[in-house]
């Protein structure tokens, strides 16, 4: 394995507000690293600095060896890193199979006749088939995050940023999409996913980092960072 993405010294400030604070990890290819906080910990703007929605004050974004951390969105997605939001974000006069296109096209810079493949293929993958020429717009809450988890795939990510993607899913919806990650892992995807549903994160994570207030708590395997008493006050609220 090899490292994929690598964050040193990453520090991001919002008039007084520090919200990221010299964080420093890695991301090993083919891992799925897990990322959970409470709210407030800074979490989101971690995937900002990764994505390029903002750029860091302090420290490199290492992406693929090469520092990204200046680049905008859309040349990070060109290069490889894939994202997908905690509210998802589709084009809702789009079909579903439009909304893959664009991603295709601009994010994958793909062909026509190249995209119209890769599509199908992840509609086939994210269970859209079906939905394929259904508006985006009128899909139940299940299916639009699929669909969000869609749009990033069709980029051709090497590199998937998942913000909170099973946030307001029923159990048995949970597990569907679990399901549906995990294959997205067998095809060799790096993924970096934050999540508050603990138990879903757990059945996919590799490793996990815990932040608080933009900082480190704790780091390293699910088992392990989960009996973290620190971790164990911090995120759960129990004392040990």
């Amino acid at each position: 394995m090899n490292c994929v993405l690598r964050l040193t010294g990453v520090s991001k400030r919002y008039g007084a507000l520090q919200v990221t604070d010299n964080m420093s990890f890695a991301v090993e290819r083919g891992e799925t690293y897990g990322i959970l906080g409470p709210n407030g910990a800074g979490k989101t703007t971690l995937f900002n600095l990764v994505s390029g929605d903002v750029r860091p004050d302090q420290g490199s974004v290492e992406f693929d060896g090469a520092d990204v951390g200046q680049l905008p969105p859309h040349r990070r997605c060109v290069a490889g890193i894939g994202r997908s939001y905690q509210v998802p974000r589709p084009f809702g006069g789009m079909t579903v199979f439009e909304n893959l296109l664009v991603g295709a096209t601009f994010g994958g810079r793909l062909t026509e006749h190249a995209a119209y493949d890769v599509c199908v293929d992840v509609l086939e993958r994210t269970g859209l088939k079906a939905r394929a020429n259904q508006l985006a717009g009128t899909l139940a809450l299940l299916d639009r995050k699929r669909l969000e988890l869609a749009r990033a795939l069709a980029t051709n990510p090497q590199l998937l940023l998942l913000d909170e993607i099973a946030g307001g899913l029923t159990e048995p919806e949970t597990h569907e999409l679990v399901d549906e990650i995990r294959r997205v892992k067998e095809h060799g995807v790096t993924i970096v996913w934050i999540e508050h549903v603990v138990h879903a994160l757990l059945a996919v994570a590799d490793r996990l980092l815990v932040i608080n207030f933009g900082k480190k708590l704790a780091e390293g395997l699910p088992d392990v960072v989960m009996d973290d008493p620190e971790v164990r006050r911090v995120y759960l609220g129990l004392e040990a």
